[in-house]
């Protein structure tokens, strides 16, 4: 998966460490607000959206859907799959957009054109795209994977003799 994209370390995250970033998060953004809404990108700022406004008692959340990895280019291209719901201001004022993290930025500067005034806030920032965000938690080398908690599953692990073995 990560194979040829400049991946050389991997971050895994566990549930309970994504929930206690999100609590962080919306620390440093109770000082900013209020807001009228949350944006989340989809799918990776869903789950941190959610955390934020219930944490902020936030209770309109919209998405914006955008793609951006494909087999050969990856994050070259953003495809807005869907946009904001119109009754957001068309500048996106007062409102905040979440995201689970900024890579290189792609992604949040197409999302930035949509809703130029909204406060962007991720979770982790790599520093190509860093200063594409207004407020973020952690930052993660460019070469860091960030093993998100929905994409990992529970499986049995080979006790340290058989990984030394090569078995």
């Amino acid at each position: 998966m990560t194979e040829g994209h400049g991946y050389n370390k991997f971050f895994p995250v566990s549930w309970e460490e994504l929930h206690r970033h999100c609590k962080a998060l919306a620390w440093r953004l109770l000082e900013r607000g209020p807001y009228q809404g949350v944006v989340a990108i989809t799918r990776g700022g869903l789950v941190p959206a959610a955390i934020v406004a219930r944490e902020l008692n936030v209770r309109v959340i919209e998405t914006i859907s955008c793609s951006t990895y494909n087999e050969l280019e990856r994050g070259t291209k953003v495809n807005i799959l869907k946009q904001a719901d119109a009754a957001l201001p068309s500048q996106g004022e007062g409102w905040l957009i979440v995201d689970d993290l900024v890579d290189t930025g792609v992604t949040a500067k197409a999302v930035r054109q949509l809703l130029p005034k909204a406060h962007f806030a991720t979770i982790y920032a790599k520093p190509n795209g860093r200063p594409m965000v207004d407020t973020y938690i952690t930052e993660v080398s460019q070469d860091t994977w960030i093993l998100f908690p929905w994409d990992q599953e529970a499986v049995m692990s080979k006790p340290i003799v058989e990984l030394k073995k090569g078995g």
